[in-house]
């Protein structure tokens, strides 16, 4: 997908701050910030370094102040926002900018072009910023680039502060610096082909406009440790990679070269839909290393890689995209952390124990690997090792597990217990969960009973009949329960939640599961009637509303601080990974026949538009629930790029 901005758009701070690009490096770190430079975030950086991949992320480099001086004239190209003003305005040097595959900046100063690159290092943690100038033709007048590099060090979630314990101190050798500023963290070199000259300056007072519309420290100090100058006089090139480790400047090329074919290869399992190519291309940066083996990142900026986005995302993010490797490896990775009959939640950022705080990721993990073994008929991993793991886990349930996890006697599951937030409903403030869905949620019912009918499958295909006919069974008793119990008549919907004799009528879309799950639970008609609800009710152009706007709990904006954001996010906040499922469902029920089908192309090109907003080339996290549904949350989130990824290519774009 061709994405590109002129200078109306990049000279409108309004337009321009509403656009952020992103480059990741394949180990959870990354580089990003608006399409002019300005950092609106305290995630917005060039170099966010993943010292413990996927995790253990610091911002070390926050951006590079950029003087171009011609004919003895300065031309500032950076821009930042401090109290009350935007200073400098390197906006209004801006030509155009574009994503090719990297973030490319072109700037005209006085006859002068100046083009900006940014990419990061695969499987490293550096990032490189190239340079190209073209002056008028015959035009060899004095021309100088001073590049004034600004660290933070910091926690990515954190801010900086003007401090004595820094320490400034920069080590110069031929071709690279190196700056050092605390102890314990890593050293920061810069690889280079210009001269160095000493800095030693704080900038103080950067403000970040997204954090304060968040309701959080928005406010950070920056240090300027040294001065990098090149003469560019009759054009020419100047280079700086930034990184964790010494890097040789005149490799830049050849990375670049290896990037761009690395890029171009993942194209080859992409059909020529613009949108999918679009996809496969943002599915990319999800991937990255844990260990030896590969995760998947929830989103960015702030998102590490969780058990349930992970499951639910790897269908789309490695097997649409060919990848069956990497989903292999994933599904190896978290098997290996099954505890309990339970797989974590997330891997807390700092280094603790991984949390297990979730009743589905568990169950989406079986659709996981029947997807994988769909894609790659891997009957041997499952045989080797999948399938003992999978079956503790059908032990563990049905024995009860953590957080009052357990088979009841009408073989539904139930699950909960009071202050922990179980089901993807997870938004806590202080102790209030706000959706806290104890009992029998609906969607975990769809899951519980695909997991059994895809344990009967596995346990045919292995040759344990007697293990097959138990879960046959098992499935039989949940699918006749959950009929029974769960429809509600008078909506002509399903239950969100049963629990015992009460019932949660709440109109939201958990319900789609029971129908776009390969095993589903619904005759056509009660099908039917689901869908033409959530149509109704809860369909919007960006994904579903996660409640009818006929409840009086309905929020219709995602806004504010954390604890109106938290208060709105499943109530009535938009969810484009929703759409998917829904996609498949839908067309599971009426076919794939011209009327159909010309319902999903329409819903999935409502994101034509959406890629060049926001997170540039990715799909956000949320929408508020009403026009114009404004985006919010991450601006790339995995299993929004997944799930339509998936359904484009499964459902609507098949062959």
């Amino acid at each position: 997908m061709h994405i590109r901005f002129d200078r109306a758009i990049c000279g409108d701070l309004q337009d321009a701050l509403c656009r952020e690009w992103l480059e990741t490096n394949g180990l959870g770190g990354f580089a990003s910030s608006t399409i002019v430079g300005l950092n609106t975030r305290r995630y917005h950086g060039l170099l966010v370094a993943a010292t413990r991949p996927p995790v253990g992320r610091y911002l070390l480099l926050a951006k590079m102040e950029e003087r171009l001086v011609f004919r003895n004239h300065d031309f500032e190209l950076s821009a930042n926002q401090y109290p009350g003003m935007v200073y400098p305005q390197g906006q209004q040097y801006l030509k155009e900018f574009r994503l090719d595959p990297f973030p490319v900046f072109t700037y005209e100063v006085s006859g002068v072009e100046l083009t900006k690159s940014v990419f990061m290092i695969r499987g490293r943690n550096s990032t490189v910023v190239r340079y190209t100038a073209k002056p008028a033709a015959g035009n060899r007048d004095s021309l100088r680039l001073e590049l004034r590099p600004l660290i933070a060090f910091r926690d990515y979630h954190s801010t900086t502060h003007e401090n004595p314990a820094l320490n400034p101190q920069v080590q110069v050798e031929p071709g690279c610096a190196m700056v050092r500023p605390y102890t314990g963290l890593p050293e920061l070199w810069f690889a280079h082909h210009g001269e160095v000259q000493p800095g030693g300056y704080w900038y103080r007072n950067f403000q970040y406009q997204r954090e304060q519309e968040r309701g959080l420290d928005f406010v950070e100090d920056l240090f300027n440790p040294l001065m990098i100058a090149f003469d560019l006089a009759g054009g020419g090139q100047a280079l700086v990679i930034a990184s964790t480790g010494p890097e040789d400047a005149a490799r830049a090329f050849e990375h670049e070269n290896a990037e761009r074919r690395r890029r171009e290869a993942l194209m080859r399992n992409a059909t020529p839909n613009e949108l999918v190519c679009a996809l496969t291309a943002a599915a990319d940066q999800f991937i990255v290393a844990r260990g030896e083996g590969k995760t998947i990142i929830a989103g960015y900026h702030w998102f590490g890689d969780w058990g349930r986005d992970t499951m639910i995302s790897l269908p789309g993010l490695t097997l649409a995209t060919g990848r069956a490797e990497a989903a292999r490896s994933i599904l190896r990775q978290f098997a290996q952390h099954v505890d309990r009959g339970m797989l974590p939640n997330y891997f807390p950022d700092a280094g603790q124990e991984a949390e297990y705080n979730t009743v589905d990721a568990t169950l989406w993990f079986f659709e996981a690997i029947r997807k994988y073994v769909e894609y790659t008929g891997d009957l041997e991993l499952i045989r080797a090792e999948l399938f003992p793991v999978l079956t503790d886990i059908i032990r563990w349930h049905f024995r009860g597990t953590r957080h009052g996890i357990r088979v009841d006697e009408d073989g539904l599951l139930r699950c909960g217990e009071p202050g922990v937030q179980l089901t993807w409903m997870d938004a806590k403030i202080g102790d209030w969960v706000v959706t806290p869905r104890n009992g029998k949620p609906v969607e975990i019912q769809a899951l519980w009973h695909n997991a059994l009918k895809i344990m009967e499958t596995f346990a045919q295909a292995l040759g344990q009949g007697p293990a097959a006919a138990r879960y046959r069974d098992a499935a039989l008793r949940a699918a006749q329960s959950f009929n029974a119990k769960f429809w509600n008549d008078a909506g002509g919907y399903l239950y969100d939640v049963i629990d015992g004799d009460e019932r949660d009528a709440s109109l939201r879309p958990n319900q789609v599961f029971a129908i776009s799950l390969p095993h589903g639970l619904l005759a056509r008609e009660k099908a039917t009637g689901v869908l033409a609800v959530v149509e109704r009710e809860l369909l919007t152009p960006y994904g579903l509303r996660t409640l009818a706007p006929s409840d009086p709990r309905y929020h219709p904006v995602y806004r504010g601080n954390t604890y109106a954001r938290d208060s709105a996010y499943h109530q009535g906040t938009v969810w484009p990974w929703l759409l998917g499922p829904y996609i498949t469902a839908y067309l599971k029920v009426y076919g794939r026949n011209g009327a159909s089908l010309r319902k999903a192309h329409a819903w999935l090109a409502n994101f034509d538009v959406h890629l060049r907003d926001a997170g540039l080339g990715q799909i956000s996290e949320v929408f508020d629930a009403e026009p114009p549904h404004a985006p919010g949350g991450c601006i790339a989130q995995a299993w929004s790029v997944a799930e339509l990824l998936r359904a484009a290519k499964e459902d609507v774009f098949a062959e």
